[in-house]
């Protein structure tokens, strides 16, 4: 069982650090916002996978991955926002208007505005709006529960060490872009980033509206 355990770990670790939308939210608001906000952020994300689990231990995320009405409105519903997120950034990057000379000191009044709406609820909402994850709960993450456990036990501790290795991934990959706020908090710098991730949600928003169950 501890190897089965181990194994599973190292699943969902490659799949925790795969690049996708969650990533996308967190570099955006800790960029533009900082430490606390990324680490709201992480903690939304981290509270939609726990929604997910629970729903996956009782039986109806299954009943959405077997629904294709059921499927499609959540799909759509969460391409929709990751398309908002996505163009908010691009109007944020165009708000910055030209560049200018930084200052070696700016004040409080040169401090970027950060991104609209509470991050933790940013972070919950996007993952909630994600429906492939109740297809990977209730598909991939079965075969990845340890001999020897009752489903509901083994599907669990699955759950919850998915939502620990998530924090810990994403939250060092916060501490890794506030070290460099410095350099993300230049106004060139920031628009550019702005753009990318703009590009770089809405295109997520594509792909999970056209994506299959």
């Amino acid at each position: 069982m501890v190897y089965a355990f181990l194994a599973a770990a190292g699943v969902l670790a490659l799949l925790t650090m795969v690049p996708g939308p969650d990533m996308a939210v967190v570099t955006r608001r800790a960029v533009a916002a900082g430490r606390r906000d990324g680490l709201l952020t992480v903690a939304g994300i981290t509270s939609g996978l726990l929604v997910w689990g629970v729903l996956s231990v009782a039986g109806l995320a299954a009943v959405l991955a077997a629904s294709a009405t059921a499927y499609t409105v959540v799909k759509l519903a969460g391409a929709a926002y990751l398309v908002l997120l996505g163009v908010q950034a691009l109007r944020a990057a165009r708000r910055g208007g030209p560049a200018q000379p930084e200052p070696a000191h700016p004040g409080p009044g040169k401090t970027p505005a950060a991104p609209s709406g509470h991050p933790w609820r940013t972070g919950l909402v996007s993952n909630v709006l994600n429906p492939k994850i109740a297809v990977f709960y209730t598909g991939l993450l079965p075969t990845l529960a340890p001999h020897g456990l009752s489903p509901h036990t083994g599907m669990a501790l699955l759950v919850l060490l998915h939502a620990v290795l998530t924090v810990l991934w994403l939250s060092g990959y916060v501490l890794l872009l506030t070290k460099a706020r410095a350099f993300f908090a230049r106004a060139a710098v920031r628009r550019a980033m702005e753009r990318v991730t703009g590009v770089v949600l809405i295109g997520f928003g594509l792909k999970v509206a056209t994506a299959q169950a």
